[in-house]
């Protein structure tokens, strides 16, 4: 049976109202579950069937409210975004990112910022979940690396992924970071350029990746025959304030380091600062290299050399696998880190 045409008269007129799923299925000749089996992609209609109900749908300008559809799965069409990360770049991007995969696929983000230090943290996060009736979860570092975290959401068999710098979970559940891989890309590049004394600004001891960092960094330091000194390691907590702070620190050694590696770049604009306090030239004096490759990394100056991390790719991979709408991966290296070089990192000093 072909679709009815709309027509000037009566409840038919679209241009002046919203259709709603009866007018769809009034006017395919179906029943509303049948057009609900189509919006929601259930395999069991047949394929003239859904040819005809979408051709109605087109027609008509119908968009499926995703409140409705939730209540008919007992679950909202909404996807949430935990994090704790203390660097609000960060955050946006990966908003960004989850959106980017969202637009049109009918379902809405809602962000819940939490203190993975706090107390009631897990019942904290089951309650967001339970009061919203999440379709699932992203969660971002430090708060993904929380066992407790991950077996409460089996529990309550809600969806979700885990974004870390390693494997922490089965595949399905897991977009790795891989930051060991930026750690020894700005080791690499340091030791060409001829630096011997490399001090490194580490972030947050609670967060994995500054341990896949630092990692990193001495991997590829060991490969040119170098080490990470004692005394040239600062531990930060991936602010501005605390890269100014850790970069004093080593730059007032008698040894001071002749480049400064820190965990990301915002403790690297801090370290910019540090050293012009310290009437030290960048790069002349000593080089200074980043780690993110955010907004700020080319605004400071001189604009610092970083590592890349595609985190708004990675967002977007994040929710397309949430939804199951996963793609094959033709290009892996979109999502690893890689050093961009600005004019923040040079030879070291004669």
């Amino acid at each position: 049976m072909p679709p009815r045409k709309p027509t000037p008269e009566g409840d038919t007129d679209f241009s002046r109202k919203r259709a709603t799923i009866n007018d769809v299925a009034r006017l395919a000749g179906v029943s509303k579950k049948t057009v609900s089996r189509v919006i929601n992609d259930s395999p069991s209609v047949q394929q003239e069937t859904r040819e005809r109900i979408e051709a109605v749908i087109k027609q008509t300008g119908y968009v499926p409210d995703p409140q409705a559809r939730g209540l008919a799965f007992r679950r909202s069409f909404l996807i949430g975004l935990i994090y704790d990360n203390p660097n609000p770049q960060y955050v946006v991007n990966m908003q960004l990112g989850l959106l980017d995969a969202m637009r049109g696929s009918g379902f809405e983000l809602v962000v819940h910022p939490c203190d993975r230090a706090s107390p009631p943290l897990v019942d904290d996060i089951r309650n967001f979940i339970e009061r919203q009736k999440l379709y699932g979860v992203v969660l971002t570092p430090s708060v993904s690396e929380d066992e407790r975290i991950a077996e409460m959401l089996r529990e309550i068999d809600c969806a979700y992924i885990r974004v870390a710098s390693v494997a922490l979970d089965a595949p399905g559940h897991m977009i790795e970071t891989q930051d060991r891989l930026g750690g020894l890309a700005a080791a690499r590049h340091l030791a060409e350029l001829g630096h011997k004394s490399i001090g490194f600004i580490s972030g947050v001891s609670t967060f994995r990746s500054s341990h896949e960092r630092r990692s990193g960094l001495e991997e590829g330091l060991a490969e040119h025959g170098l080490t990470l000194a004692a005394d040239h390691i600062a531990v930060g907590a991936y602010t501005f304030e605390s890269g100014r702070d850790c970069a004093r620190q080593l730059l007032s050694l008698p040894n001071r380091p002749t480049a400064i590696f820190a965990g990301n770049d915002e403790m690297a604009a801090g370290a910019l600062h540090a050293a012009r306090e310290l009437r030290l030239s960048v790069p002349g004096d000593v080089s200074i290299v980043g780690y993110d490759d955010f907004q700020i990394a080319s605004r400071v100056w001189p604009p610092l050399t970083t590592v890349h991390t595609p985190t708004r790719r990675i967002g977007q991979m994040a929710a397309e696998k949430l939804m199951g709408r996963e793609t094959a991966d033709t290009a892996p290296e979109d999502r690893l880190p890689s050093i961009v070089v600005r004019q923040s990192s040079g030879p070291p000093p004669q």
